[in-house]
């Protein structure tokens, strides 16, 4: 059912008192339906459609999700998102994404008012929170990348902003949606419970020799219960990364090209701080052309965080031509001396890594870091199938003791203690 602003005058059911009061072009906003005793009662729009405008089409697009239950953008439409989206606090909320949203990449206005994430000194033109919300269609978050891949070739203090940042949410479903040329990082779920994100399509690519750098796919932080299935990724960075207090995440079914990973991590590196990153499953993972395959960092030496790793799952991922497939780096970017007399804090323990299968481009396919002092345990390696195709594939581990059926590839693990 769809409402618009002239069958409802037609009807009679909008006062004089609004008759007056027009709506943002290509938006139903609420109306206010008097009831038999000539009450006003405050009532949603069903269906609601956005169009652009020509100019900033963010106040009408908020206007709408707010005020409607359902806001579509239809095939062919690119709304034009000037100013910063603050879609939080909704409820009951379906977005239906068949054209394009694409954000203006005036750097100088987002510079000053995207909203600020203090997680890694981030920033993000869209707050996406709630309860019960669907966002699909079939349609593109477009982020106009390319400004700022070359803005940040010159400044690499510029903090660009991420597409979409989940933020404490609950109930959140985003299907069917294209992404295209994040500024930096495509997703972040930040605070939020129950979100599952399914084909979805993500690609950053430069046309100019500045590279399209930290564009990571997914981040999810101090979230649990996350899915992230059937996608295709083409970026420059994580393809997914668990960060601190990331639990109940399950990845699978993703086509990941040029990327740094599934990464759990970096964690342990702020002092003070205690991070989880617990009962992860990475599951039926395509590898193309990147730096690691299935990965986890954590950091060592002196005046750095702690916390845990534990039950984490990698299984059946298939690489060709990546860099590394198969990472545990406790000592990450810390010196081996400082490692040695600084173990990691953050301890792991309950990994398995499962069917790995595929080419390296390196003689290294597997390297197993960990620090000294017992901080992994319950390493599991099984059905390792890895070549290096230029020569015979190599296998490292260092203070740990591995068990499964391909422990015997790495032979007796270095031992590394001060």
């Amino acid at each position: 059912m769809r409402l618009t602003i002239s069958s409802l005058i037609l009807a009679g059911l909008v006062s004089s008192a609004l008759a007056s009061r027009q709506p943002p072009r290509g938006v139903v906003e609420p109306v206010e339906v008097p009831d038999a005793h000539g009450h006003g009662n405050l009532k949603e729009a069903v269906d609601c459609t956005v169009t652009a405008s020509g100019g900033d089409d963010a106040p009408k697009f908020l206007a709408a999700v707010k005020g409607c239950a359902t806001t579509k953008i239809p095939k062919g439409t690119t709304l034009n998102i000037a100013t910063r989206l603050d879609m939080t606090g909704l409820r009951d909320k379906h977005i239906s994404v068949q054209g394009t949203i694409r954000f203006n990449p005036d750097i100088p206005y987002w510079t000053g008012n995207a909203f600020f994430i203090p997680f890694q000194t981030q920033v993000t033109f869209w707050l996406l929170g709630g309860q019960n919300i669907r966002v699909d269609g079939g349609g593109t978050l477009d982020g106009a990348g390319q400004p700022w891949y070359d803005a940040f070739a010159k400044n690499s203090t510029l903090l660009r902003p991420i597409i979409l940042t989940v933020f404490q949410a609950q109930d959140v479903t985003i299907k069917d949606i294209n992404m295209v040329n994040g500024p930096e990082w495509h997703n972040l779920v930040n605070e939020a419970q129950r979100v599952t994100y399914d084909n979805i399509n993500i690609k950053a690519a430069s046309t100019s020799s500045n590279t399209a750098k930290n564009t990571d796919g997914w981040n999810i932080y101090r979230s649990d219960s996350v899915d992230i299935l059937n996608s295709v990724i083409v970026n420059g960075d994580d393809c997914v990364a668990f960060k601190p207090n990331a639990t109940n995440v399950r990845v699978e079914n993703l086509d990941c090209t040029g990327s740094h990973g599934i990464s759990v991590g970096s964690l342990g590196q702020y002092p003070g701080m205690y991070d989880i990153v617990q009962n992860v499953l990475a599951k039926n993972i395509k590898m193309n052309k990147s730096g690691n395959g299935a990965r986890i960092k954590a950091w060592a030496g002196p005046n750095v965080g702690s916390g845990i790793v534990k039950n984490i799952t990698f299984e059946g991922f298939t690489d060709s031509a990546v860099d590394l497939p198969v990472v545990i780096d406790q000592c990450y970017m810390t010196s081996a001396s400082a490692c040695a007399q600084f173990p990691s804090n953050t301890f792991i323990q309950d990994i398995y890594f499962n069917n790995m299968s595929g080419t390296g481009t390196k003689a290294t396919v597997a390297q197993l870091s960990c620090s000294p002092g017992q901080r992994c345990s319950n390493i599991n390696v099984n059905d390792f199938r890895l070549s290096f195709p230029s020569g015979s594939a190599k296998y490292t581990c260092q203070n740990v003791q591995l068990r499964g059926n391909a422990a015997s590839l790495f032979g007796a693990c270095a031992s590394t203690a001060a």
